[in-house]
């Protein structure tokens, strides 16, 4: 199984007739994602890879019913674009651009936790159910030879790190239930903790890989539901960028929510605090399969979940 998107998710694209609308959703489209609708103010009656295109959301969906929105829209842009969507009932949002304003990507936030929605963004680059469906260009044109399915899931806060992640799964004989990028933003649409709660109720996850950084709460939403004991299935956690404890804090590397501003930012604090909390924490890659084999002796492997269907 997979938690937030399967073979079934109908999916609206907001700003489909851009390029990058447009490329991701042709190789989503590729991999059997429902695309059902496009959204771009002042080019309905215009058609997409065969995919009809709406001034608004609400008319998309009185003619195109949909569970999911794929949201391209620009920075500024974004917030209106995130609460179009989420007034019109979509329960699911998947929001990829950049360099949204912080208070836009609180007040988009806000919205969803008041919808009952989950938000998937801003920055990300898609989450992605293998064998089943993907939104946004995780995976690229050919997620199959990153992600294979399986019963791991993975929430990362690096796009990058997904891809590495699904990789070193792949190579240890695991594969994946369901991929989130969640976003390297300071403030997450939906924190890493929600994510990982869903993939707990998940039947088709049996143990779950995190990837965390300097900065924000994230993991310690995650290390609180361990501690109360909220967590049946392991989790493993893979934390990168204690370099940056030997320079000041309040400079942020890479993704702009990785910066330490106190000392619970730091990487070595979080790994103690996760690893204290009951997470199996790992400093490096080639750790990861290893250990699903000796937690899951059964549970995670391919050849499990071919089992599973067979």
């Amino acid at each position: 199984m997979s938690i937030l998107i399967d073979e079934t998710t109908r999916v609206l694209v907001q700003g489909l007739t851009g390029a990058q609308g447009r490329r991701d959703t042709e190789f989503c489209m590729a991999y059997g994602t429902r695309m059902v609708a496009g959204v771009t103010p002042g080019k309905g009656g215009a058609e997409v890879l065969g995919v009809p295109v709406f001034n608004t959301v609400r008319a998309a969906l009185a003619s195109r019913p949909a569970d999911a929105a794929v949201i391209y829209a620009p920075p500024l842009a974004t917030r209106d674009a995130a609460l179009e969507s989420l007034d019109a009932g979509l329960k699911l949002l998947v929001v990829l651009a950049e360099f949204v304003p912080r208070h836009d990507t609180a007040v988009i936030a806000a919205a969803a936790r008041a919808a009952g929605a989950v938000v998937v963004g801003c920055n990300t680059n898609g989450i992605i159910s293998p064998g089943r469906s993907k939104l946004g260009g995780i995976g690229g044109e050919r997620p199959e030879e990153v992600f294979l399915p399986g019963r791991i899931g993975i929430v990362s806060r690096s796009g990058g790190m997904s891809a590495e992640l699904g990789l070193t799964l792949k190579a240890g004989g695991h594969g994946v239930s369901t991929c989130i990028s969640m976003g390297g933003d300071v403030i997450p649409g939906t924190p890493m903790a929600r994510h990982v709660e869903l993939f707990m109720r998940d039947p088709g996850t049996d143990a779950v890989v995190i990837f965390g950084e300097p900065g924000t709460d994230n993991e310690r939403g995650v290390a609180e539901m361990l501690r109360a004991g909220r967590c049946p299935k392991p989790v493993v956690a893979l934390l990168a960028g204690e370099f940056q404890e030997r320079y000041p804090p309040g400079v942020s590397f890479g993704h702009v929510a990785a910066m330490i501003a106190n000392d619970d930012d730091r990487v070595s604090a979080k790994r103690r605090m996760l690893r204290d909390a009951g997470a199996h924490v790992v400093r490096r890659l080639d750790e990861i399969a290893p250990l699903l084999d000796r937690l899951l002796p059964r549970g995670g492997g391919i050849a499990a979940l071919e089992r599973s269907h067979g």
